[in-house]
């Protein structure tokens, strides 16, 4: 009985230190493996789905746009990656403090870092991986290794459109290619006979299983680029619904976790505190932000 007790204690320490080390820690793995499953995605692509596009005859442009979706998606990781997040030091503390006013709800006034040892301005945090005080923090990002903040918001925001742009069209060229290839054969009219003998006319199921034992590796990556294509397609919009409302990852999450409102007609659970977004100015002043955040010269004008 007592081992039974000191060993799941031991996993579940084990397994919380693996975690720790992987998500709270500043981490070249992710970055890694991002860059793994790209290459072997484009090397499919390239050697298999290319060739066998130009031997139909697709237009060159369209089987070249996913390298040039690379190429800015790889200049934006570099920028995301290598840019200053916004870290606060005690030479720019005094300016960033000016930027933001305290909305009372999320970021209170007088609130001081304890690893920093500075009072936080407004919208900021401290980011436990990289541990540093970051300036309209967002989140920590594991797939470029930094934080997302301030001033390289706008290159994360152009890395995941680029990144989600790339899945989608090598999605779409490729089920392009599959499609093509049901439609030469003629492979809709036809008929075959089943394990029972019986003849049957060809469906949709057939069709997918012929082409995954024609072509594996082929629809083994659709499957997977799709996938991936809605996934980055849900985050993406959920970034962009961030930037057009002027709302970063870290107040959104504090927001629901609070049982705050944006709306202040609406009244909160259990009689709380309602939260209006004060941040906000449109969305076209939203949207500029993330591209030109606002400095003290800026905010002296307004």
């Amino acid at each position: 009985q007592v081992l039974s007790l000191v060993i799941p204690t031991r996993l579940q320490r084990a397994t919380q230190e693996v975690l720790h080390r992987f998500f709270h820690t500043r981490t070249y793995l992710f970055v890694v493996l991002h860059v793994a499953l790209q290459a072997a995605v484009y090397a499919e692509y390239t050697w298999e789905v290319f060739g066998y596009c130009w031997e139909l005859e697709f237009h060159l442009l369209l089987l070249l746009l996913p390298y040039l979706l690379l190429a800015g998606n790889i200049g934006c990781f570099i920028l995301c990656s290598r840019a200053n997040p916004g870290i606060i030091t005690k030479s720019n503390h005094a300016s960033l403090m000016k930027i933001y006013a305290y909305d009372g709800v999320l970021f209170q006034k007088g609130t001081m870092c304890p690893t920093c040892h500075m009072e936080k301005p407004a919208r900021s945090k401290h980011c436990s991986a990289c541990g540093i005080c970051v300036h309209r923090f967002d989140h920590h990002c594991v797939w470029v290794n930094n934080c997302i903040g301030a001033f390289n918001a706008k290159y994360f925001f152009l890395y995941l459109s680029t990144l989600t742009a790339m899945a989608a069209m090598i999605a779409i060229i490729t089920a392009a290619f599959l499609i093509h290839v049901v439609l030469l054969s003629n492979m809709m009219h036809a008929r075959y006979i089943d394990d029972q003998g019986q003849e049957r006319a060809v469906d949709i199921l057939f069709v997918i299983q012929h082409l995954f034992l024609t072509f594996p590796r082929i629809v083994f990556m659709l499957g997977f680029v799709i996938l991936l294509t809605l996934v980055l397609g849900a985050y993406c919009c959920f970034s962009l619904y961030l930037a057009l409302s002027n709302q970063t990852s870290n107040e959104w999450y504090k927001s629901r976790r609070c049982g705050c409102s944006q709306h202040p007609t609406l009244q909160p659970c259990d009689r709380r505190v309602v939260y209006k977004n004060v941040y906000s100015k449109g969305v076209w002043m939203n949207l500029k932000e993330i591209f030109k955040p606002p400095t003290v010269l800026e905010t002296k004008k307004k």
